[in-house]
């Protein structure tokens, strides 16, 4: 019997859903809900990507979507965060992925992410990219449009947990008592 290409070796489907999660809202809690129930293990791949000027480190991030994942239910799938800082390709091979899992909430997403999808498949045509669309109350949610929220004095809590909620607005307390963002650890 053949396996299909989206089964290891050892049988067990293992995706990665990758992202900045700076910070992780509502909106990425739905797709890895839905994710979990695609796979039988998710590896969430916290990207370091400092280029992309992240408020907190990857450590903070990591961090704080393991305290937000713990309380999920996973639906038997198992899940596990890992920062990475290398080509999305080689992390999904480095963890015997055969799915890469992408979130849309917009066409305007598609085209960037239908370019990327046909960049890794000629990198790796048996890792496939999964599409998940997302749901209707969090399409338009975005970590870059939650923080700026936060940093205004906006209400955020429908957009992230509790647990991030508290972290914004402590980060940005700090900012405004002393004008700048605290150091954080890029590893």
């Amino acid at each position: 019997m053949a396996t299909s290409q989206t089964e290891t070796s050892k049988g067990r489907r293992i995706g990665v859903y990758p992202g900045t999660f700076d910070p992780i809202t509502n909106g990425h809690m739905d797709i890895i809900q839905r994710a979990a129930r695609q796979v039988d293990h998710l590896i969430i791949g916290v990207a370091r990507n400092a280029g992309k000027g992240p408020l907190y480190s990857t450590d903070e991030r990591v961090a704080m979507v393991r305290e937000d994942v713990a309380a999920l239910n996973a639906g038997g799938a198992s899940i596990e965060v890992r920062a990475f800082d290398n080509l999305l390709m080689h992390f999904a091979i480095e963890m015997n992925a055969s799915v890469i899992i992408r979130g849309l909430r917009a066409v305007s997403d598609f085209e960037y992410e239908f370019q990327m999808a046909g960049m890794n498949a000629r990198l790796n045509p048996k890792v496939e990219t999964i599409f998940l669309m997302s749901s209707e109350k969090h399409q338009f949610i975005s970590s870059r449009f939650v923080k700026e929220i936060g940093r205004l004095g906006g209400d955020i809590r429908h957009f992230v947990s509790a647990r991030v909620a508290e972290r914004l607005s402590e980060r940005f307390a700090f900012e405004a008592g002393n004008g700048t963002t605290p150091t954080t650890n890029q590893t």
